[in-house]
């Protein structure tokens, strides 16, 4: 696993790359949104003795953005940050309740851009449990567990396309029992499942 991620070599931003991905892109003709705002997530593996688990959140109904969604921890990258992996780190914590110093920063996956405007770095981590978290009650309804092998089957992806209030979007789709994880989350979890299968 560390090792898949350390010879990972993500790409830059650069619309010519195809390490940077995003929902909005859909076509030869597409442009980047202007004045793109820095975030980065944090994709925590928890090293689970029946499997490695992926660590999600339920976003609480009343937020501003994304209410209800499933996301990965995170969010936008402050001035006060040294990094990405500085402000995923300290959004995980804040949101969750993870300590920091209770995770292992193995890599990253390619940038990710969002229809909304966003310029995500997914940072990957692995946990050790037990796993003490704390979770904002005015951000997340709920932290739960995804078996990293539903997530590593590129199988388990399909694609949709829907009108949504900023346009035509069309974005991955992962189901796991009743839950619907789609857009930025389902996309960084497909680059995932590329890097598992290298």
């Amino acid at each position: 696993m560390r090792a898949r991620f350390g010879a990972y070599r993500p790409g830059t931003r650069s619309f010519d790359s195809d390490k940077v991905r995003g929902d909005h892109l859909l076509g030869p003709d597409a442009k980047l949104p202007p004045g793109l705002r820095p975030a980065a997530v944090l994709v925590p593996i928890v090293d689970r003795a029946e499997g490695l688990a992926l660590l999600l959140t339920q976003r609480h109904e009343k937020l501003s953005a994304h209410a209800g969604q499933i996301s990965l921890p995170g969010g936008r990258i402050e001035p006060t940050d040294a990094d990405a992996v500085a402000a995923a780190l300290r959004e995980t914590r804040e949101e969750i309740g993870l300590p920091s110093d209770h995770v292992e920063v193995i890599g990253r996956l390619d940038t990710y851009v969002t229809g909304t405007g966003f310029e995500i770095v997914p940072v990957v981590a692995l946990l050790e449990p037990p796993l003490a978290l704390a979770p904002d009650p005015g951000e997340v309804t709920e932290v739960f567990e995804v078996p990293l092998a539903l997530v590593a089957n590129r199988a388990n992806y399909r694609l949709e396309t829907r009108q949504l209030k900023n346009g035509v979007r069309t974005f991955f789709v992962l189901s796991h029992e009743s839950r619907y994880i789609w857009g930025a989350t389902a996309g960084i979890l497909v680059n995932l499942a590329e890097v598992l299968a290298t």
